[in-house]
């Protein structure tokens, strides 16, 4: 055993959980290899928030499978918390596990030959988390899903009845309490190749991270777990334990990512809202507001050298006054707000079980506009949620007017089996339903362009992630200070130094389709040297602008120019 590959879906949550797994792997002496290339071992990390997401799951295993037929396949994630009917039956070196503490225990028999059948993983079975297919669901365009899985030679997994019913009555993990995971134990270093048993601890556990690689962002994960119970959702069956992790590791963990070279953390969790707390109820709350966020993120606004701090995703009532305030005291925390909407439409919002109306989100957003200087409000929109009427529908597209989203993910509402919205009458006509998600795409386009037609003129610091992808921070003077609005951009070309920030004067922005830039820039300044449009056009090659710099070094390309 002597190398690994990971494949991750879903959220920045998975994500974050896959590094942790890479270094896991790493410090048991393994190299990771690219997923397209043949391994020893393959984990996948998989997602369920959609039967097509947990179709793609099954693809991959069985994709991991063909290419490394002699490899050990371990799937980890949500489809096996509680999927277990849409997995396929185990089979020779498949491992599917549930929880943290098993998958690691599993990765470090393989790591040192322990562990090589299929028997690893099989559980009694669960029932409230068991949710078998009525129908074969199939993804397009690439590859098909060929065959129904035989649910009665599925695996079926539970750690114990506690996990299927047992709700949030753990401690969470403020100081005092048990940290989210063990980080005291080193699970061991790369001494070997092939290390043995004997020199792995008995008990391996996911450490905090000290580098987040391949990526010049780097995600945090603070909190995981939801108990909301949102009718269209199946994450509460997947992570039903809210856990925070205490405010003395958050601290070290970022001060460690930041000593590996990352500027910009983005602070995640399940439910980010309620980190410090037991549940997301907010009528369960001892108090109305929770603080403890802010107060995190005070505390790692303060790590020298750290750039930038995001959030991801937040609900309105999360944005209290406290929140705001600690924005306004740290330039580094950037005004990009993601609060998830999901609908405009009042009775659409109570059969969703979301824990605000429309009149409450458009508080929120008025406040936030009040306090910051034109930040960028992101959001995510359920079209044909079943009862949604032209009157609802017509609620939402006004409420984004009025919003003014920076941009908008647009979600066609389907049917997600073991929720309640699955049970629900009244379903939105497929037709109805494709043509109302396209009219929120096209206002998401407009939206999207009037909000970064703000910027004309202005300089922008940009932190180079990539050759391929940049996200911008626009830097501009306000009367109280500097503040920094949130803008992607699709670059072509080498780019030679990512992770350092850069300056940059837009003097024409344009329209934004598909994360594609159409329009052109008149003007650039690169470190601080102007590069006149002429000296750009001069260097133009299929339809993307490169900038150079005076010595003629290529540093980067911005912007698409249609002819």
């Amino acid at each position: 055993m002597r190398t690994f590959s990971i494949i991750t879906l879903g959220c920045k949550v998975n994500q974050y959980e896959s590094q942790q797994i890479r270094e896991l792997l790493e410090d048991f002496g393994l190299d990771q290899v690219d997923p397209t290339e043949k391994t020893d071992l393959v984990v996948v990390n998989t997602c369920c928030v959609t039967h097509t997401a947990s179709a793609r799951s099954r693809q991959y295993i069985r994709k991991s499978k063909k290419l490394s037929p002699d490899a050990i396949i371990v799937v980890c994630g949500c489809l096996t918390t509680v999927q277990i009917g849409e997995l396929p039956a185990l089979t020779e070196n498949v491992h599917y596990t549930q929880s943290q503490k098993e998958l690691a225990a599993i990765l470090r028999r393989i790591a040192s030959g322990e562990a090589t059948t299929s028997k690893w993983g099989t559980r009694q079975t669960c029932p409230n988390n068991t949710i078998r297919p009525e129908t074969n669901h199939k993804i397009k365009p690439k590859t098909k899903v060929v065959g129904k899985p035989n649910a009665s030679s599925a695996p079926t997994m539970c750690d114990s009845s506690a996990f299927c019913y047992r709700r949030s009555h753990e401690k969470n993990e403020i100081p005092g309490n048990p940290p989210l995971q063990d980080t005291a134990n080193d699970p061991g270093s790369a001494a070997s190749p092939q290390p043995s048993a004997d020199s792995m601890p008995t008990e391996p556990t996911f450490r905090t991270l000290t580098s987040f690689e391949g990526h010049t962002r780097a995600f945090l994960k603070v909190q995981d777990g939801c108990d909301g119970h949102c009718t269209y959702c199946i994450v509460p069956k997947t992570r039903p334990f809210v856990r925070s992790k205490a405010i003395g590791a958050v601290i070290s963990e970022a001060r460690a990512l930041v000593a590996s070279g990352h500027k910009e953390i983005v602070v995640t969790g399940v439910f980010l809202g309620a980190y410090g707390l037991e549940t997301v109820r907010r009528r369960n709350w001892d108090e109305p507001q929770n603080e403890r966020l802010p107060d995190l993120l005070d505390q790692l606004a303060r790590i020298p050298g750290l750039a930038r701090i995001r959030l991801s995703s937040l609900e309105p009532g999360d944005v209290t006054e406290r929140l705001l305030d600690t924005f306004c005291e740290h330039r580094n925390i950037m005004p990009h707000l993601h609060l998830s909407l999901q609908s405009g439409s009042d009775a659409v919002l109570r059969k969703m079980c979301r824990q605000y109306d429309a009149e409450a989100f458009r508080r929120v957003v008025e406040n936030v506009k009040s306090r910051l200087d034109r930040p960028a409000i992101t959001t995510d929109i359920i079209v044909g949620f079943p009862g949604e009427t032209d009157v609802d529908f017509e609620d939402t597209v006004q409420l984004a007017r009025e919003v003014g989203f920076a941009k908008m993910h647009i979600f066609p509402f389907s049917v997600r089996r073991g929720t309640a919205a699955a049970k629900m009458q009244s379903v939105v006509d497929a037709r109805v339903i494709k043509k109302r998600s396209q009219i929120m795409r096209d206002l998401n386009t407009e939206l999207g362009s009037e909000f970064r037609e703000q910027f004309i003129g202005e300089s922008a610091e940009v932190l180079v992630e990539g050759d391929v992808w940049n996200h911008f921070a626009m830097v501009i003077d306000a009367g109280s200070g500097k503040a920094m609005q949130y803008l992607n951009g699709e670059v072509a070309g080498e780019v030679d130094y990512p992770g350092e920030l850069t300056e940059f004067t837009f003097m024409n922005i344009g329209r934004q389709g598909n994360e594609s830039w159409e329009g052109g820039i008149d003007e650039v300044a690169l470190f601080d040297n102007p590069i006149s449009q002429d000296e750009i056009l001069a260097v133009m090659s299929d339809g993307f602008v490169t900038a150079v710099s005076p010595a003629g070094k290529l540093t980067s390309t911005w912007g698409q120019i249609k002819k």
